[in-house]
Formats: structure tokens, C-alpha cells, sequence
């Protein structure tokens, strides 16, 4: 029996169309069919028109590209671009980009080394930001600082992705190597952003932070990309 497209689109679990897995929309990807018949990433789930589903990692998408997958589950011709995972992924570090830039204008992120051991002496911050291209003896250093003020409580997030110039375009500001996330709503819609992301290109379902509904986080979000 073939689910209707409105059950598809509502209740726990969606279906992925490559590999048949059941998941909650958090692990997946939605994708909408142009008018063009232009597979289209709906990262944040609202375009209009019936979605596919396909688990939230690379290489399955690769593989639903590859293998005309979209083409069936539409039941439509559907163009995939062969680097549709590459899409994909830029349009996720933007929007954990982006709404980092939110997380900076509810004033719930410090940057510069000496602020952030401040703020990690403080008790008050759930992660810290490393630039990629910066250097690893400092952010190991806040890391083990981090740690030690957690005790044997949750591990912090700890986040390394992002180059420096990533951080100072989100941020507003110059030569980001540090930061601290202080403790709120965007700063775990952040993590939750970044949670996606990483998944994306591991595979790995890594927590980073309790969880923050999809709504709340896409309720504060900016104008999707």
C-alpha cells in the first residue's frame, strides 16, 4: 500500500526514498521539485509542492542522485544535479552560519582568549568556536578549561569547522579564533544547526546540546537561503 503524499509530509517519521529507513524530519533532508523539474534542497522545510525525503547524510543523497532516485519518488522527470551533496551542505554551513549571526545579536557569544576563559569561569557556557585555521595549542588549552569546570557533567560542545573568515562575515567582526556560547535559546538553535551539519558529512548522529524543537529554532531563524 503506497502512503498518501499528506502522510508522508505529517506525523514522527519520515521515509528516506534511497534506502526505505525511518526517521524523525530532524534526520533527514526534505527536497522539492522545482517548476523547472529542478530537484531543490528545502533545508528548513517549507517550500510549497510534495517533498521527498532522504536521510541526513552525503552520501545517501549522492547515492539518490546517482541512481535516479528523485525521479521515482516524485513520479516526474526530475533533474539531480550530480553535485547535489555539495549543495547541499553549503546551504547547511550557511545556515548554521547564519544563525550564528543571530546567536551574536541576542548577545550570547564572546570572542578574543581572554573573554573566553571569563566566560568559561563563569559556569555559563554551553560550547565553544575554534577556527578551523587557527591555532591547536589555544583551543585545546579553553578546551581543557571547559572540561574541567563540566566535571563529570554532559560534554561541552566543542566546534571547529568554521574557518576564521566564516566567523568574522557571521560574526561582524576581525580575526575570530575564539568564542564562547553563553547559554540561551539561539546559542542551542546554533548547536542544533551545527548537529545537522556534522551529520551531513559523517553520517554520525553527534548531540551537541539537550534538544531544541525544529520549530523554536526555525521560528528565530533568518529569511532561509
Amino acid at each position: 500500500m503506497i502512503k498518501s503524499e499528506a502522510t508522508e509530509e505529517s506525523g514522527p517519521e519520515r521515509t528516506c526514498a534511497a534506502t526505505g529507513w525511518k526517521g524523525p524530519p530532524e534526520a533527514m533532508l526534505r527536497f522539492a521539485l522545482s517548476g523547472e523539474g529542478v530537484v531543490t534542497p528545502d533545508i528548513r522545510r517549507r517550500l510549497p509542492g510534495r517533498g521527498v525525503w532522504i536521510r541526513l547524510d552525503a552520501a545517501t543523497v549522492r547515492q539518490a542522485a546517482a541512481k535516479q532516485v528523485f525521479a521515482r519518488a516524485f513520479r516526474a522527470g526530475a533533474e539531480a544535479a550530480p553535485g547535489l551533496a555539495d549543495d547541499v551542505d553549503r546551504l547547511l554551513e550557511a545556515d548554521a552560519l547564519q544563525f550564528l549571526s543571530l546567536v551574536n545579536k541576542a548577545g550570547q557569544i564572546v570572542t578574543g582568549a581572554s573573554k573566553v576563559e571569563a566566560a568559561i569561569a563563569s559556569g555559563k557556557v554551553v560550547g565553544l568556536i575554534h577556527a578551523g585555521d587557527g591555532s591547536a595549542d589555544g583551543a585545546q588549552k579553553l578546551d581543557r578549561q571547559l572540561r574541567g569546570r563540566h566535571g563529570e557533567g554532559p560534554a561541552p560542545a566543542l566546534i571547529n569547522i568554521f574557518a576564521s573568515r566564516q566567523l568574522d562575515l557571521a560574526l561582524g567582526r576581525s580575526n575570530v579564533i575564539h568564542a564562547a556560547l553563553i547559554a540561551g535559546e539561539a546559542s542551542l538553535g546554533f548547536l542544533a544547526k551545527v548537529e545537522r551539519l556534522t551529520q551531513f558529512r559523517t553520517g554520525v548522529a553527534t548531540p551537541l546540546a539537550p534538544a531544541a524543537s525544529s520549530a523554536s529554532v526555525d521560528a528565530a531563524a533568518a529569511p532561509s537561503v
